[in-house]
């Protein structure tokens, strides 16, 4: 055969999938309305160009925009490349822009397209383009958002496919923009007075960047590779340069130099720090004025007197291409979500200005005033020409400074700083002499590679009618591309394509001059192109294609290309195929060729003719036909079937690439011929392809001649059949002489030449007997792949066994095993033949033919030095690997044998326990081939994989092996497809880590192990999303409300499931609601005396009224506690505000009772701090991670005014849970000016609390402008009301929490001193300002104890002391000396301190500065005075907050019992009067009233130490001592009826110390919902006739709320931040009436809140997800007061404080348990418990919930024990869907288990079920496959029915595996995954079987091995199979020889590598004696 074979020019593929082509988008507009009406509406008054005479103008301006729309058609297709992965949704997009119209739709092959998204703009379209944005995250990770950009005249509107828009200004006319990596680029139009504009020496630059639409339009910078000066950095400012081309990958774009002729490859990037400062060095003229602002001025000036009449308006050709080059370089579309935050204001206004298109329109007429520059914050360029209704890309920043007049700007404007720079790759050489024609702009260009990966940049020049293709090679850097070589091939058309998209094949279609398409791959030309339908116009066998000079159109405009599709689409169909001189583009120098190329063609009338390609996607085209028509066609794949493709990849991978690059050439020819197969004999087809180019004749080979084939061979003969056409044509000529057996007749002489005759005898041998032994058939040596053959045969030996590893693809194998057995013939390599036939026994013992091998010729093969006389063998490698033997490294190939790789190291790592294996010693189990062209082209990809791989401390081997192989991407899928032999180590390793997962894992490793809770929670989900995702996850809807006025109460949105799981016994939940409830008219029940008239009667109903509203007044604070964080917002909707209900109902008749009847006097303002509170809770419910903005903020605001106080509360709730942050500055602002106090308040104190210790700068001004301490002494007095200066002072402190700041620290301190002043300010409620300075001083110097830095000269203990002991004032230091000069003429105070002012915020400012500091010598100052003279200087509550304060700094010496209580009253009131001192009894009697008060004010504030001490900790200790003291309290209270007491102590005092205790209790036990606290509040909520005042129900609901916070889920932390908070919130001075903010701030009792943290964990059952209970258990960590402990917990349950924890753990036997390892990090238990606690937990098979089986007495294991048997026999198949939700397992059982009629063989249920319940009871439901393959295979064994022996290699890995957990001993076979009976009686059968066949057959086994041919029956097939299972190496006789004794034979054994136990077996047979038995025992004792 000669080499005319391998000439690919005579072929012919034949395309496929004809359809014609409309492009969709037409389609969609015909029926869209168009836009006129709006075009009439917007552009009336702009255009100059209609008449104003009413219907006559109309019709004209219609018809003028249909007849441009027509012109301005114009599309672009690419790949789809949104929605599902691209494997799975392969389809195609459009763009389609016509008039003022742009459609975006999507369609496939399968289903039909649709519009995406449509939109309509102002201005006629320019150009619509995708486009990728790239922002930078927080986190510096890039975020990319898909737009579509639209280019009007004068904007760019962008739109993202998220939903947002942008409109960027154009400040030039642009001609072109292009989508780029980073962004657009712009190129700025050229006008006509252009050229006179340029200032001297400096040009304007012509390219601009955008890199996000609301960044500045930026100049590009370009750097040109010259060798003189390669440091000039310039703009690109030449104007004769043309952008033609971008690409993002790589990062190019391709230019034309106009003046050239010449097309310039640059790289595009980011500028960098050295070149812009280059370009904005840019020098002064002597006149000083820099000479980039000249430019701009002229650009500026330029700008405004250019005429709008050549707007895009006036002429049809403004419509410029983008050349769009493949669709691949426009799938990453980018935008930025975030940045659109920060457009400016101003920007925003102009762009919804309503008068914008008048002011367009009158900017047209030359208005120098209506073009005067405007700026506005973002956008420094001229935007006010311009109908800002659309988004562009052109910067006018033509110079370094912003293109401003000097009248409008001063000049110190910075300069526009470049983005981008594009560095000069490649240029092309001009060829000498002036006689050749310039080349015109390129029409086309893109990227392209071919088979063997190299990459080619082609442009298509239409004047020299060539495709030239630039071969580059990214260089090491990758930023760097090397250009080494340039190709022309002839073409009139061209596009590229891909042809295998799994592999990436590209290829590009050629469309010749003389009208052929031709197929290329990179520069090399694989085949002609038919298409069906279409006659092609020439065929010609020679390979020189017609040269034709005269182009059709060299028209110079830039994107000339899409100019010429435009016309050709639009046109009318001309009479002649030349495009319509009508609408041709009104080019600078068209030029008609009359004479047409066509001309010569004959038949040129009769047949549509070829004119363009264009739209490429993927392998489909369109085809421009003459006449407009168009046609898409699909290119054929390179192969179809997965075992054709892989083995196409593996010999891409090993052979040279010319050698490849024939092989896919040739074989794409024949596979694709017209008319070619179909892909069922695609296999077949490929097997006699690769054969022949092997050398072989595959006609004369038995096998290969009677593959089917359902079309013959020659592709001559198959083109006829597709085509009935009787009229012959030139084709018919070109088809025979292309035809092989053309070929074969042309070939017959020479190798007649040889040994004709030979040939001639063999064939008719052949034809005789097709197998006789006499005829040996030839490789022919001269075909192309003859040298290759060994190595070739080599990776698809490899690839053999790749294809054993999964069992989807197994059934490939036995089709190349054929392939594979006769090439191992015919290198002689016997050990190969033998491992085929174990492998397919029955298969290979029909083939037995070989051909020989001249030597002669035997040299020119190249036998690789890897290919090894040994075969690989996969499963004997794992093997011998299970069996512990060493290995050598096994062989494969990188990129095609993955899971030959996957599974070896795996291996490598679990078995031989190398935990190296995966990462540094790979290289000792793998052996990596390396040959051809893809040796470093895998590389990256390998590294890559690795580098996922997480590291690992002592984790075991297990753990690894799971970790690796999720990072592999190998997922339990894929580990079905596993060999169940092969499997099993896997699956052991998996199923030891299911018990005890890390809880750190990625999603993808919970996966792999089956742990679906933790991959649940890895997805981070919270329980309440909202009320509408809720029910599609959660299912955790709130209650259904029973009465129409119930949901309105706010406390609805409590989660009823979990509080229905923590308090399941009773209805506490209902009753909180029904005491918190505020919102409905309360009970007034007066019984009405006889004597009282009817009138007193009211009043007196009244009067009873305004006591219970002092009750309901104070109700809000607790509710906000109690429904904290539990709502998630709707946006559309305001948040739902409870009201606030004052009016009663009076029994019997329930009449309304009103406080405004006017019977009785009510306070002024009553309700005003009420409904502030109110506002608070309702804002409050807003959980912290809600979606919530500022609009939604603003949105809330009301309409009336009396509602004021609840939106202030509102904000201050806001700030408490964070969203504040999101408030725009400007509405801040705004609520501010209004001057309304409560706003005020809420708002510093919100924005405070959510900027907590942040120092931030904007707040402190904010702060520091209400502060007159904070304010420079000159400063204006501002009139700021009291109560804002409060909070203003505390909100300082919130933001400074902890920073020990010295500025504020120092004014803080004096300002707790604060004298009043001489007019009257300063001197009501001075109390509660001292006391808020001394809180924030507190808290700047969080417990920072005696470590302030940089404060010893403010001694701020020393002065804090005298503030609260008093003593003489201090002069005033620093600024506010001033202020304090003139002393009050009010307030006498003398110069003495008042401490009744001073002394709380002092005492609590020292107690916070040294919060837990254990510092004694503080602590003593606190203490109370030990006589009773100082005793009588201090007020009683003054002891409270004294002992306190010092109980809180002596932190660790707080113990919880009644004696540490009692000890911190002096001795003093302990002990007993001594009678012999002389007091009389009327000092007796007020010592005694004082020292109980003093008493129990101590006792009161120790409680309160010891409740914070414990705060959240449910410590029993605790509870039950201030219990006790409750206890105590309660009966010296009136209604214990010892008025004695009473007298004694005062009621107030009494209950605001009972209070305080409460609120002890309730912050102990807070989220508990603990009963007895439960039964004090309520007992207390009864009591509201006497003194019980506004102030004691806010302390009794408080603790209620307290005692439910947040519905359960909260808890209080005991940070010192915590206490912080609760110290400002809980201030034991509550407020006396519902207006009283004298000694403390009402607004600071919701700061509680900052103390709450979420500690309740709910288990989910992650199958049902329900929230469910689940037993925890909880490990302490050592303290000193206590050693390690474990308590177990019934969850959902409130946790300790987690730094006080080491682990979490969820415990069986219920649930798979779960470790939550506190020691390491607390950080994933915290996101966790963020997420409303949900920890997922899985329900392990066989058990029951704790809710449907308290006690766990209905498992399924415990049926066995009841029953007392065996539990396989007690167990029921029906049973089984109660114990699992696997539908697997419940159709199993539903199928296989139950005894039926039809199910006759009982044996067989029996064994099912034993099974199911095996899997079920063991917990490893996936190991049922496994179980039923090993009992089939078994099966078949003994049934003799086996055709392979796969079954069996996998029983031996099963066995090898047991085998080797057995000899570690029983202490290791726990783990082992195959626990029961089961493996050692199937053990057992195969034992027996094969032994038994042995006994009949020892014979044939003796011939194998003395290699005697063996027989083709059922023997060779169990022969095989003992061979297998046995582990008998393929050994020639030679050893055995010597063997006469069993000695000898065990010698020889260790080099057999054959298992003792098997030897035994095989004794017999080699010695020579019959008997099975040896040396007396018998064989079954050495069996297992």
């Amino acid at each position: 055969m000669s080499e005319v074979v391998y000439e690919e020019t005579a072929t012919m593929i034949a395309a496929g999938e004809l359809q014609s082509f409309v492009p969709f988008g037409r389609e969609h507009c015909r029926n869209h309305p168009n836009a006129f009406n709006l075009q009439l509406r917007e552009l009336q008054p702009a255009s100059e160009l209609w008449s104003s005479d009413g219907a006559a103008g109309l019709v004209g301006s219609l018809q003028e925009v249909s007849l441009q729309e027509r012109e301005r058609e114009w599309w672009q297709l690419r790949k789809g490349c949104t929605g599902v992965k691209e494997e799975e949704v392969m389809f195609e997009e459009e763009l389609y822009a016509a008039g003022n119209v742009v459609v975006w739709s999507q369609g496939s092959r399968t289903q039909a397209s649709s519009v995406y998204k449509a939109f309509t703009v102002d201005s006629p379209v320019q150009q619509a383009l995708w486009c990728n944005f790239a922002v930078l995250q927080n986190n510096n990770d890039e975020e990319v958002e898909q737009t579509i950009c639209i280019v009007q005249s004068s904007c760019i509107n962008v739109h993202t496919v998220t939903g947002k828009d942008f409109i960027s200004p154009l400040p030039f006319q642009v001609s072109n923009v292009w989508a780029t990596k980073f962004g657009l680029l712009l190129e700025r139009k050229i006008s006509a007075n252009d050229t006179q504009l340029n200032p001297p020496g400096e040009p304007l630059p012509m390219v601009f960047s955008m890199l996000h639409p609301l960044d500045e339009i930026a100049p590009l910078v370009s750097k040109p590779s010259s060798q003189f000066d390669s440091s000039t950095v310039h703009y690109m400012s030449d104007s004769t340069m043309k952008i033609v081309f971008t690409c993002c990958q790589p990062s190019i774009l391709v230019s034309y130099d106009t003046v050239q002729g010449t097309h310039t490859v640059w790289a595009l990037r980011k500028v960098t720090h050295d070149e812009c400062s280059t370009v904005l060095r840019y020098p002064t003229e002597p006149v000083g004025k820099p000479l980039g602002l000249m430019a701009s001025n002229f650009l500026t000036s330029h700008l405004r007197n250019i005429s709008r009449l050549d707007s895009p308006g006036g002429s049809g050709t403004e419509l410029k291409s983008c050349a769009l080059s493949s669709p691949k370089h426009y799938n990453v579309l980018r935008s930025n979500p975030n940045r659109a935050v920060t457009s400016s204001p101003g920007a925003h206004s102009r762009v919804h200005s309503p008068n914008i298109s008048n002011m367009a329109a009158l900017s047209r007429a030359h208005s120098p005033g209506m073009a005067a520059p405007s700026f506005s914050g973002a956008s420094r360029f001229n935007t006010s020409f311009h109908s800002p209704s659309s988004r562009g890309h052109h910067g006018l920043l033509s110079s370094p400074n912003s293109t401003v007049n000097e009248t409008v700007l001063p000049p110190e404007m910075e300069p526009i700083v470049p983005d981008l720079c594009v560095e000069q790759l490649w240029t092309e050489t001009v060829a000498a002499g002036c006689h050749r024609e310039m080349s015109s702009q390129a029409s086309k260009v893109f990227i392209t590679s071919d088979l063997c990966e190299n990459r080619y940049l082609c442009f298509l020049v239409e004047s020299h009618q060539q495709l030239r293709c630039v071969k580059f090679i990214e260089s090491n850097e990758s930023s760097q591309l090397i250009f080494p070589s340039v190709t022309t091939i002839s073409a009139k058309d061209a596009a590229p394509l891909q042809i295998s998209a799994r592999q990436n094949i590209d290829a590009m279609l050629v469309l010749e001059a003389c009208g052929s398409l031709v197929l290329y791959t990179g520069i090399t030309r694989v085949s002609k192109v038919f298409v069906p339908g279409l006659l092609s116009p020439s065929f010609s066998l020679s390979n020189q294609r017609p040269q034709i000079s005269t182009p059709v159109e060299s028209v110079s405009t830039p994107a000339n290309g899409v100019n010429r599709h435009i016309q050709r689409l639009s046109e009318v169909p001309a009479q002649d195929f030349m495009p319509s001189p009508v609408s041709e583009p009104k080019g600078l120098n068209n030029k008609h060729h009359e004479a047409s190329f066509f001309e010569d063609h004959i038949f040129q009338q009769a047949t549509p003719c070829i004119h363009g390609l264009r739209d490429p996607v993927c392998n489909r085209v369109t085809l421009e036909l003459g006449g407009g028509a168009m046609l898409r066609i699909s290119v054929p794949e390179v192969a179809t079937s997965e075992l054709v493709q892989k083995c196409l990849q593996a010999i891409r991978f090993i052979l040279p690439k010319d050698a490849a690059m024939k092989v896919l050439v040739k074989w794409y020819n024949i596979y694709n011929a017209p008319g070619g197969s179909s892909a069922h004999a695609e296999w077949s087809l490929f097997v006699t392809c690769f054969m022949t180019l092997m050398g072989y004749n595959t006609e004369r080979l038995a096998w290969t001649r009677h593959l089917h084939f359902e079309v013959p061979l020659s592709p001559v003969i198959a083109a006829k059949k597709a085509r009935h056409s009787a009229q012959g044509s030139e084709e018919d000529w070109d088809y025979l002489l292309a035809s092989r057996y053309h070929r074969q007749i042309i070939s017959q002489p020479v190798c007649a030449s040889v040994e004709s005759s030979d040939i001639v005898a063999t064939e008719m041998g052949d034809l005789s007997s097709a197998s006789s032994p006499g005829s040996s058939l030839k490789l022919e040596s001269s075909a192309p792949l003859f040298p290759h053959i060994p190595a070739l045969f080599y990776v698809l030996h490899l690839l053999y066994q790749e294809l054993q590893l999964d069992e989807l693809h197994r059934a490939k194998a036995s089709s190349l095993v054929c392939v594979l057995q006769q090439l191992a013939r015919d290198l002689q390599l016997e050990e190969y033949v033998d491992l085929y036939w174990r492998d397919y026994p029955s298969v290979m013992s029909g083939f037995s033919k070989c051909c020989s091998i001249d030597h002669a010729v035997i040299e020119q093969m190249q036998r690789p030095s890897f290919l090894l006389s040994k075969p690989p063998c996969v499963f004997s490698w794992l093997s011998s690997c299970l069996r512990g033997d060493e290995n050598t490294p096994f062989p494969y190939l990188p990129a095609i044998c993955q899971r030959t790789r996957l599974l070896v190291l795996s291996y490598a790592l679990y078995i031989f326990g190398d935990d190296k294996a995966t990462s540094s010693s790979e290289s000792k189990y793998l052996f990596k081939l390396s040959a051809g062209q893809k040796s470093c082209a895998s590389e990256p990809y390998l590294r890559r994989q690795s580098s996922v791989k997480v590291r690992f401390s002592s984790a075991s081997l297990a753990e690894q092996l799971v970790v690796w192989l999720a990072s592999q991407g190998f997922t339990l899928k894929d580990l079905e497809s596993v060999p169940f032999g092969v499997a099993l180590p896997i699956r052991e390793a998996i199923y030891r880590c299911r018990e005890q997962p890390c809880s750190d894992w990625s999603e993808e490793v919970c996966l792999l192990i089956g742990r679906q809770d933790l991959t649940k929670q890895a997805h981070k989900m919270t329980l309440a999303k909202s009320k509408a995702s809720v029910s599609s996850g959660l299912s955790l809807e709130p209650p259904v409300a029973t009465e129409p006025d119930e949901e309105e109460d706010g406390m609805s949105d409590i989660i009823q499931e979990v509080t229905g799981l923590i308090w399941s016994q009773d209805l506490r939940i209902q009753e909180v609601r029904r005491l918190l409830r505020s919102s409905g008219p309360v009970r007034v029940s007066v019984v009405q005396l006889p004597e009282v008239s009817d009138h007193e009667y009211i009043e007196e109903k009244e009067n009873k009224l305004l006591q219970l509203c002092q009750r309901t007044m104070a109700l809000p604070v607790g509710r906000g506690l109690f429904t904290l964080f539990s709502y998630h917002p709707v946006l559309t909707e305001p948040l739902p505000v409870p009201k606030l209900n004052l009016t009663g109902r009076a029994p019997p008749r329930n009449t309304m009772v009103d406080l405004n009847s006017g019977n009785i006097d009510v306070p002024p303002n009553m309700t005003s701090w009420p409904s502030f509170h109110n506002g608070v809770a309702a804002g409050l419910k807003i959980a912290p991670a809600s979606q919530v903005d500022s609009a939604w903020i603003a949105y809330n605001k009301p309409k009336s005014p009396e509602l004021a106080n609840e939106y202030a509360g509102f904000l201050m709730a806001l700030g408490l849970n964070g969203h504040l942050t999101k408030l725009a500055t400007l509405n801040i602002h705004d609520y501010l000016t209004k001057g309304h106090e409560m706003t005020s308040v809420g708002l510093l104190l919100g924005v405070s609390s959510a900027k907590l210790g942040t120092m931030d700068m904007s707040t402190t001004r904010l702060l520091s402008i209400h502060i007159p301490a904070l304010l420079p002494p000159t400063s204006t007095e501002l009139d700021v009301p009291h109560n804002v200066q409060v909070a203003a002072v505390i909100g300082v402190g919130l933001v400074y929490q902890g920073t020990g700041h010295r500025h504020n620290a120092e004014v803080l301190l004096s300002e707790i001193g604060r004298p009043p002043g001489p007019e009257m300010e300063y001197c009501t409620d001075r109390e509660s300002y001292s006391l808020a300075a001394g809180l924030a001083l507190g808290m700047v110097c969080l417990g920072h104890g005696s470590n302030l830095i940089g404060m010893t000269d403010l001694n701020v203990p020393e002065q804090l002391y005298q503030y609260m002991v008093g003593g003489h004032r201090r002069a005033q230091a620093g600024a506010n000396r001033e202020r304090h000069k003139s002393p009050s003429y009010q307030i006498k105070e003398g110069d003495t301190i008042n401490v009744d002012v001073t002394c709380p915020g002092a005492t609590l400012a020292l107690a916070m500065i040294y919060l837990k500091t254990n510092n004694r010598s503080i602590a003593d100052w606190l203490k109370p005075p030990d006589t009773w003279f100082l005793l009588d200087f201090i007020k009683p509550e003054f002891l409270l907050l004294r002992t306190l304060a010092r109980c809180i700094i002596m932190w660790d010496e707080i113990l919880p019992n009644s004696e540490w209580v009692k000890s911190n009253i002096p001795q003093i009131m302990r002990g007993n009067f001594d009678a012999s001192e002389d007091i009389n009894m009327e000092t007796m009697a007020k010592c005694d009233v004082f020292l109980s008060q003093a008493e129990d004010y101590i006792t009161a504030g120790a409680c309160m130490a010891l409740g914070l001490r414990f705060a959240g900790s449910a410590n029993s200790d605790a509870f039950d001592c201030l219990y006790e003291f409750a206890r105590t309290f309660m009966k010296m209270m009136p209604f214990a009826g010892t008025a004695a007491s009473l007298q004694q102590m005062g009621y107030y005092n009494l209950q605001t110390c009972l209070s305080m205790i409460l609120l002890a209790m309730s912050m102990v036990m807070a989220g508990t919902g603990n009963l007895k606290v439960l039964q004090l509040c309520r007992f207390f909520h009864k009591r509201t006739g006497g003194e019980m005042n506004y102030g004691f129900h806010m302390a009794h609901h408080m603790a209620l709320g307290l005692l439910f916070l947040g519905g359960g889920r909260y808890t209080i932390s005991t940070s010192n931040s915590a206490i912080a908070a609760l110290l400002c919130a809980l201030y034991p001075h509550f407020p006396a009436h519902s207006t009283d903010n004298r000694y403390h701030l009402q607004a600071l009792r919701h700061l509680v809140v900052l103390a709450a943290e979420p500690r309740l964990l709910v288990p989910v059952d992650v199958d049902s997800l329900k929230p469910c209970y689940a037993l925890l258990e909880v490990s302490y960590k050592e303290t000193k007061w206590y050693n390690e402990t474990t308590v177990e917990l019934m969850a959902p349950t409130l946790l300790p404080e987690l730094h006080l924890l080491k682990q979490v753990k969820v415990k069986g036997p219920r649930y798979w348990e779960l470790t939550l390892d506190l020691s390491k990090e607390t950080h994933h238990l915290k996101s966790i418990l963020s997420q409303d606690g949900v920890l997922y937990v899985k329900l392990r098979a066989g058990q029951l919930p704790y809710k449907d089986d308290p006690q766990g007495w209905k498992s399924l294991l415990t049926t066995a024990v009841n029953h007392r048997s065996s539990g396989v026999t007690a167990f029921k198949p029906e049973t089984i869907s109660t114990f699992t939700s696997n539908p697997a397992l419940i159709s199993f059982a539903d199928f296989f288990c139950k005894t039926s009629e039809g199910m006759k063989h009982r044996k067989d249920t029996h064994m099912f079920s034993a099974m199911l319940y095996e899997c079920v009871t063991q917990e490893c439901p996936e190991m049922l496959p496994t179980y039923i393959a090993i009992e089939q295979a078994v099966s078949a064994l003994q049934r003799g029915d086996l055709q392979q022996t796969f079954p069996l290699w996998q029983l031996r890995l099963v066995v090898d595996l047991w085998d080797s957990r057995m000899l570690r001993g029983p202490a290791n076979s726990h783990n082992t995954l195959l626990k029961s009976e089961f493996l050692p009686v199937m053990k057992n059968a195969v034992d027996v079987a094969l032994d038994g066949w042995l006994k009949d057959s020892s014979s044939v086994l003796r011939s194998y091995m003395w290699n005697q041919v063996l027989s083709k029956d059922a023997q060779s097939i169990m022969l095989a199979c003992f061979l297998v299972y046995r582990s008998v190496p393929c050994f020639r006789s030679t050893q055995l020889k010597s063997c006469s004794s069993f000695g000898d034979l065990l010698s020889c054994s260790s080099q057999l590598e054959i298992p003792l136990r098997d030897l035994l077996r095989l004794a017999p047979v080699l010695l020579g004696s019959g008997s099975p038995s040896l040396l007396g025992f018998p064989l079954q004792a050495f069996s297992s």
